[in-house]
């Protein structure tokens, strides 16, 4: 029979008889019964490593089964890998297979508890195997692996097992010799014994007893561990649905790889992830917060296109400082920049001065500097319409170069003339949406240009009318405060009107400015707020204000 994996989720079409019909059937009357059952499972139990509880029930929080699942994982790694990889070639005799750190043999007798081995025996063992002995194994993790701590025995039924997961049915179905005997052990460490036997039993039942996040995890991992897809999706499904916490969002998107990568666990890591997104909103208030996440955290923040930002410029240095803080050292630096964090990154929405600072920006590698840059000019070069094909070409990318945030300080397109004069024009377009969410008094500002080294930025308003005491649209240039500098400026307002969607010119003068200085007009088109705001209003073209500055430094 042809194995293949998604045979084994029941959200998949199931084109097998030999699994029809399984994975949604509830056979739990059936589970430890031998009257319904061909095999006998030996379950041998083993100490756990150093300092891990015995089960996640223990943990009083989920932090603390955080801990205690990445000790155990690290120990596993850097203590035990190469030795099991000795351990197997020593005991092959005994153990014809394993996965994933998870022995598994098969009997022709009884059960029976297995015998300590010594590393005497151990070697003499080998010998019987016709192999040479290393003599290099620690004596106690040798000790420690052949010892048994008690041995349960569930009766199972091959077909029921083998339909849920394919390590299973790989067991069962291998064509060996073994895949015909009646006894099959499996071999593992106390603390799995719990989320074990409730994947046994879920296995037969489709249902779990255990409702904690940390028993919840348990068994997520022991289904990720025996390949029980309709498991790891059903856990995820409890997950999703407990209290999400900060806490537990950064867990679920620090699972071991294996488990991320399963299809069936990606909608509680996508729920962390906009959880995390929706908590740090607004970056300036949890700044200390953000900038302690770990690099799951804050990619998930800053991939957000509601994120509450003044500017792509400020996402830019946020990014900047986190990866300094977290990488010290430059080699690292730019390699979590280049493959991580700078894809987060909306460059094309970033101010042609700050780009200027990416090309010579030490913490990047220079070529994709360039790469970066280069792709921004080319965007804001295009017209509004290809802009926005080339967002709705990204709407569901994971890196949404090309889509803009809901920026605090709008962006703007900027042309400047050194000569005759120093002349700067400004195009600013705001949605009808934004202009709506200004009634009665609120207010949008642009993001900074720059004319005669000086930052100016334009800001829109909901006024009251001083003469005729109704809401009204107003428009205002302002300079950013900086010394005593003075301005003399000319500048004219013009926005885009039907039918012939061409700039009119609204409102022109002049004005000496100083720091921290604006001037406007309250009434930029004469009209209330309601008519201005109306279905018919003659300045909304396509949903959107097309609004334009033009300054002028006088001499």
């Amino acid at each position: 029979m042809r194995v293949n994996v998604d045979l084994f989720d029941p959200q998949s079409n199931m084109d097998s008889d030999f699994s029809s019909g399984l994975p949604d059937s509830d056979f739990g009357f059936a589970f430890n019964d031998s009257n319904f059952s061909d095999r006998v499972l030996r379950i041998e139990i083993m100490p756990d490593l150093p300092d891990s509880k015995s089960d996640g029930d223990a943990c009083s929080s989920i932090a603390d089964w955080a801990r205690n699942r990445k000790r155990r994982r690290e120990e596993i790694k850097k203590d035990t890998v190469d030795v099991l990889v000795q351990r197997e070639q020593i005991l092959q005799c005994n153990m014809p297979d394993t996965e994933d750190g998870v022995a598994y043999e098969n009997q022709d007798d009884e059960p029976e508890a297995m015998v300590e081995e010594s590393p005497a025996d151990v070697g003499l063992n080998l010998k019987q195997c016709g192999e040479e002995a290393t003599g290099n194994i620690d004596p106690a993790w040798s000790m420690d692996l052949s010892t048994v701590l008690r041995v349960k025995t569930v009766h199972i039924s091959s077909p029921i097992l083998a339909a849920k997961s394919p390590f299973f049915y790989k067991l069962f179905s291998n064509g060996m010799r073994e895949s015909e005997q009646r006894y099959v052990t499996l071999r593992i460490h106390a603390s799995e014994e719990a989320a074990l036997m409730e994947l046994l039993n879920f296995m037969y039942s489709s249902t779990l007893s255990t409702t904690t996040p940390t028993a919840l995890l348990d068994v997520l991992m022991a289904a990720d561990k025996f390949e029980v897809a309709s498991c790891m999706r059903y856990c995820s499904r409890l997950l999703r649905n407990l209290p999400m916490t900060c806490e537990s969002a950064l867990l679920y998107l620090d699972l071991p790889s294996s488990v991320l990568m399963a299809d069936a666990v990606q909608p509680l890591t996508d729920t962390a992830k906009q959880f995390l997104a929706a908590r740090y909103k607004d970056i300036s208030k949890f700044q200390e917060e953000v900038l302690n996440l770990p690099l799951a955290g804050i990619e998930a923040v800053l991939a957000s296109d509601d994120l509450q930002i003044a500017s792509e410029d400020a996402v830019y240095d946020f990014a900047l400082k986190w990866a300094r803080t977290h990488y010290p050292k430059l080699e690292e630096r730019r390699e979590i920049l280049g493959s991580r964090l700078g894809r987060l990154i909306r460059f094309p929405y970033m101010t042609c001065r700050k780009l200027k600072k990416v090309l010579t920006c030490n913490d990047f590698d220079p070529e994709l500097a360039s790469k970066v840059v280069l792709e921004s000019l080319f965007f804001k070069a295009e017209t509004p319409y290809r802009q926005r094909a080339l967002a709705a070409e990204e709407a569901n990318s994971t890196y949404r170069r090309f889509v803009e945030r809901a920026y605090k300080y709008r962006p703007v397109k900027v042309v400047e003339f050194e000569l005759p004069r120093q002349q700067c024009v400004v195009y600013l377009d705001l949605k009808r949406e934004e202009c709506a969410h200004l009634f009665p008094a609120g207010r949008i500002y642009s993001q900074a240009f720059h004319l005669g080294g000086q930052g100016f930025f334009l800001s829109a308003h909901c006024n009251m009318d001083q003469q005729s005491s109704f809401h009204c649209f107003g428009l205002f240039l302002g300079m950013q405060e900086k010394g005593s500098v003075s301005f003399a400026v000319d500048y004219e307002f013009a926005a885009r009107i039907k039918p012939t969607e061409e700039y009119v010119s609204k409102y022109k003068g002049n004005y000496t400015f100083t720091g921290g200085k604006a001037v406007g007009y309250r009434n930029l088109f004469g009209i209330p707020w309601t008519a201005f705001m109306a279905d018919d209003s003659i300045y909304f073209i396509n949903g959107n204000l097309h609004l334009r500055a033009e300054l002028t430094i006088r001499q």
